[in-house]
């Protein structure tokens, strides 16, 4: 249990926001913009982000400003998700999260060349929402339960918590049931990934079967994922990275396929048999 969270005064910034979100997701308490105290440093149960010059992980203080001026970006949310145990997923699923470490700890201008962009065109990416509830935050030196932006900030937090330790939950689901098959047209071999119908169902399989790819670092060789369909007994199939080589309009009428999309990136069929299944996809390559 913590009893509050102070971060720094002034001017807010994404990184420090976020932590403070993230914090928010599992404990209704105050946010403070202030110095922290010498007192408050060493308190376990007083949350200090971004300030302080001090990364105590065990005393609950995630300070960036201290590390090398070389070191690898991280931001105060980067600590802040290290001890939940979630930042290498995070990293992982979330990419806007190493440009915010980048634009905290490099600035504008590196980030931009990081990116491979003009320095114009990152401040065409900023949203009046960003600035607007930066600024919200900024404007007060103290954050309670039930005021705006408080409550705005935890639903931020429980959003992004909930995503990623929910995304982690599917893959890890999925990843005790898939099957990756291995095909081969002509001379070509790829690879199919496909997760059979569970009871009770996986929520989400496409998306984690996606993810599983890259986890497995298929993302070259898979073609097709196959997922079970929510809206019936059969099937979702869906090209992986809109690959070209597959075509699912040239299915469409395949007496058991029940929708092809026109641009061939997706069907749904009734074929339940594996074997049918990849006849479907052999019968889809472009």
């Amino acid at each position: 249990m913590i009893k509050k969270i102070i971060t720094h005064p002034g001017g807010a910034h994404k990184d420090e926001f976020l932590a403070c979100c993230v914090l928010l997701a599992n404990d209704s308490v105050s946010i403070l913009r202030q110095e922290a105290t010498d007192q408050e440093l060493r308190d376990p149960q007083v949350v200090v982000v971004d300030v302080g010059h001090r990364h105590e992980p065990q005393l609950n203080n995630f300070d960036h400003h201290q590390f090398p001026r070389d070191a690898e970006p991280t931001c105060s949310l980067s600590l802040v998700l290290s001890k939940l145990g979630i930042y290498e997923d995070a990293r992982s699923f979330c990419p806007w999260l190493e440009v915010a470490e980048w634009f905290d700890c490099r600035g504008p201008n590196d980030t931009a060349d990081w990116l491979g962009l003009d320095r114009e065109v990152v401040g065409k990416l900023n949203s009046p929402i960003d600035i607007t509830i930066l600024q919200g935050f900024a404007k007060q030196t103290e954050h309670n339960p039930g005021e705006p932006i408080w409550e705005v900030m935890q639903m931020i937090g429980k959003e992004l918590v909930e995503y990623i330790t929910g995304l982690r939950g599917r893959i890890d689901e999925v990843s005790k049931i898939e099957e990756v098959w291995k095909l081969k047209h002509g001379d070509e071999e790829f690879k199919v990934i496909f997760a059979p119908r569970t009871d009770p169902s996986i929520e989400e399989v496409s998306g984690a079967l996606g993810w599983r790819v890259k986890e497995l670092g298929l993302e070259d060789e898979v073609y097709v994922i196959v997922y079970p369909d929510g809206r019936g007994q059969g099937y979702g199939m869906k090209r992986f990275n809109d690959r070209e080589e597959i075509d699912f309009s040239r299915i469409e009428k395949e007496s058991d396929v029940r929708f092809a999309h026109a641009r061939g990136f997706i069907a749904k069929v009734e074929a339940v048999g594996i074997d049918r299944l990849k006849e479907l996809i052999m019968k889809s390559i472009v």
